[in-house]
């Protein structure tokens, strides 16, 4: 099931991290990173993920 987070999470960072962790500080502090750039969404998503 990680493996399929990891890859919503490349494609759609924010994605990613709702399926993981639902709606909270991290969802959008991801979305405020992907906004900022693309990649620091998916290095937060990633680690989210990685890390639970």
């Amino acid at each position: 099931m990680d493996l399929i987070r990891i890859l919503l999470s490349i494609l759609l960072p924010p994605l990613g991290v709702f399926l993981q962790v639902g709606i909270g500080l991290h969802f959008w502090l991801n979305v405020i990173l992907t906004l900022c750039g693309y990649v620091p969404g998916i290095i937060h998503a990633v680690y989210i993920i990685l890390k639970r």
